[in-house]
């Protein structure tokens, strides 16, 4: 918990919208999130199997190499890993984020605001894991930084999302790649079930192949793809710290 003495924070909202930065219902509804509980059993992953009903998707962007050897300051690992920190790889027009960006981002909450099919859905995860680490993959030594998210209470999908810089020290090849478990959560209205049923996973597989792409563009510098973050951005002093 925050004490009454900490800083007050900004909030990131990557799209202009009716909904300001400044809007009490963003601030209270990303606070709120705080006590929500995940709305699946995070620890039990031998559970999580496509036998069960689980879906387990797997993700690879390959992004310009660099030379062998660690990471070079300022290379493609070492910008994709910036852009993976900030959440610019989602496409603002199928996803966009409220958060606290002076939480740490080991367990901040995010507010998320998905659209399809001219509905908005506003759901909560909670970053539950960050990774800094030199891994053996087959014999071969990759340097991997990365995080994911838990979906929490309230969600549509159950399950976690992970999103990871991989560099091949021996190749200096750098991919982009994302880890999916997920599977349909209990959905009281009939309507919303419905139309989750009818469009729920094409849109979950949208969203990720659309964020292979941007992370692609974005690490090239292509100036088309306007980086999310960038859209609006706000500072407000005014705003309370949460207790």
């Amino acid at each position: 918990m925050d004490s009454v003495s900490t800083p007050a924070r900004s909030l990131r909202y990557p799209l202009t919208s009716e909904r300001t930065l400044g809007d009490p219902w963003a601030r209270r509804a990303l606070d709120e999130l705080h006590d929500k509980p995940l709305n699946f059993d995070r620890d039990d992953r031998a559970a999580r199997t496509r036998e069960k009903g689980w879906r387990i998707d797997e993700y690879c962007q390959p992004l310009p190499s660099e030379s062998p050897g660690p990471p070079q300051p300022g290379g493609t690992w070492d910008r994709a890993r910036a852009l993976l920190r900030d959440y610019e790889f989602a496409d603002p027009r199928i996803v966009r984020a409220v958060y606290h960006p002076g939480d740490p981002l080991e367990g901040r909450d995010m507010l998320l605001e998905v659209r399809f099919w001219g509905l908005r859905f506003h759901f909560g995860v909670r970053v539950s894991g960050v990774i800094d680490e030199l891994r053996s993959v087959q014999g071969r030594d990759v340097q991997v930084w990365g995080w994911s998210y838990a979906t929490l209470q309230g969600h549509l999908e159950t399950g976690q999302m992970e999103y990871e810089i991989w560099k091949w020290l021996d190749s200096g090849a750098v991919e982009f790649r994302i880890h999916v478990v997920s599977r349909s959560s209990r959905i009281g209205n009939p309507i919303i079930r419905l139309g989750f049923r009818l469009f729920g996973r094409r849109e979950q597989v949208r969203f990720a192949k659309r964020a292979c792409d941007r992370m692609a563009c974005l690490v090239a510098g292509d100036r088309s793809v306007r980086p999310a973050s960038r859209i609006a951005v706000a500072e407000e002093p005014g705003l309370p710290a949460r207790r």
